[in-house]
């Protein structure tokens, strides 16, 4: 425990600013490490892969079905198995088995037949599928607050839709380009000729680095920009290959494990496979969350003092009735945030004490949008700083004698000091 301390210690001490350029990456990238081991041994990113992998096998085959459905329109459903193949590969003759038996049921079940009630729960089934993966993303990103039905259901549905047929549209004209008469004759040449051979070994890397960036842009709900998308994704990506690599040779070198489990082997292996594919997604994922928020990348996780939060709150009131009295669009959570360098689980509890005490007034649009609750001309800084710290027991001790004395002198200096008043004086300031 000794040990553990003095690492924390020498991680989050105070920066040499002479260091290098080098140096100060390599501290954040063991920094980055480091929270992420945490998360691991905490396990809410485990029980989050496990809570996955049952909705997983509940859901497996209607999703491949709804994309078998989609894609036989276009003639490329036969694609879907080597695909699979290559997913299970890790699993070795046991992936094949597997493969070929969700194949058997995709093909046996007949979406035409289903009826719209049968229809309607197969398309059900996967939207909860889709449902679980966002809510996974969001508590990953530590958002509170899911799609609303209408945006949930457009954005599944593109998925479901669209998602198939680009990417198999995608691998159909790499194998074109690869087979053209112009590729072939660059690939005479020494040099492009050995890029281009290289070209296949890592399609692979390329196609799962763009599917697990397109997830991470697209299913939480917030904001992700690209460059952090894109680092989770490689490391994600690179991870998941990696993974696969150890995982066949674990199997090549332990084949007592049939010995063992009997008929459920074959079972327990898929379990275990998907659970490693999940975690992996999830690992991908709180890398883009701490690159894009490196606030969360530090040694005390133990919240804002009352200062910041009542900074905070009073910065909340600011943006929004800034942008009310100038008639701009009123800010969404996610602007705010943005704005202020900071994520929407910090805003959260502002917004809520601000919006209990009606200060702050959300609209009903997607995703909502913030106005003043309440006149700001007639409202003053001391009840907004009042609302902010909450209410606490009466006491009459001397240190709660010290401290309404404190609220009384603050209370009489921002006396007759709006919200309005206040606000506008910092603009014209700024």
């Amino acid at each position: 425990m000794d040990l553990l301390h003095r690492l924390e210690a020498r991680l989050w001490a105070k920066p040499d600013t002479g260091g290098s350029r080098l140096h100060q990456l390599s501290r954040r990238a063991l920094q980055l490490l480091y929270v992420i081991l945490r998360d691991l041994t905490e396990g809410q990113l485990s029980l989050r892969a496990m809570s996955l992998v049952y909705t997983s096998l509940l859901s497996l085959v209607p999703l491949l079905a709804v994309s078998f459905s989609v894609l036989k329109a276009f003639e490329v459903h036969n694609q879907i198995e080597p695909i699979l193949r290559q997913w299970l590969a890790p699993l070795g003759p046991q992936g094949q088995e597997i493969s070929t038996r969700i194949i058997e049921f995709v093909a046996n079940m007949k979406v035409g037949v289903l009826g719209a009630v049968g229809v309607g729960l197969l398309f059900y089934t996967v939207l909860s599928l889709l449902q679980k993966v966002e809510r996974a993303f969001n508590d990953t990103w530590h958002v509170k607050q899911d799609r609303g039905f209408a945006q949930r259901f457009t954005h599944y549905l593109s998925v479901l839709i669209i998602g198939p047929v680009l990417v198999f549209s995608a691998l159909g004209l790499t194998a074109s380009l690869m087979n053209s008469a112009a590729v072939q004759a660059i690939g005479a040449w020494p040099l492009l000729g050995n890029l281009i051979a290289a070209i296949p070994r890592l399609l692979p890397y390329l196609l799962i680095i763009a599917a697990f960036c397109f997830i991470y842009s697209f299913v939480p709900n917030t904001r992700v920009r690209l460059a952090p998308a894109l680092a989770g994704a490689v490391v994600g990506g690179v991870l998941w290959q990696t993974t696969g690599w150890l995982f066949a040779a674990f199997l090549a070198d332990a084949g007592s494990y049939t010995a063992i489990y009997s008929a459920f082997a074959t079972l327990i292996l898929f379990l275990f496979w998907l659970y490693l594919s999940w975690l992996t997604l999830l690992i991908g994922a709180s890398i883009s969350f701490y690159l894009q928020n490196p606030g969360f990348i530090r040694q005390d996780l133990g919240g804002m003092s009352h200062r910041e939060r009542e900074e905070l709150g009073l910065e909340l009131l600011r943006r929004v009735g800034q942008a009310y009295y100038a008639q701009a669009p009123a800010p969404t959570m996610h602007e705010l945030a943005e704005s202020l360098g900071r994520t929407t689980l910090d805003l959260d509890e502002a917004l809520h004490r601000l919006g209990a005490s009606h200060f702050l007034a959300a609209t009903q649009d997607e995703p909502p949008r913030y106005l003043p609750g309440r006149p700001f001309d007639a409202t003053s800084v001391h009840q907004a700083l009042l609302c902010l710290r909450g209410s606490s027991a009466a006491s009459a001790g001397p240190a709660a004698r010290l401290l309404e004395e404190l609220d009384l002198a603050q209370a009489q200096h921002l006396a007759g000091l709006s919200l309005k008043d206040w606000l506008l004086r910092e603009g014209r300031s700024s």
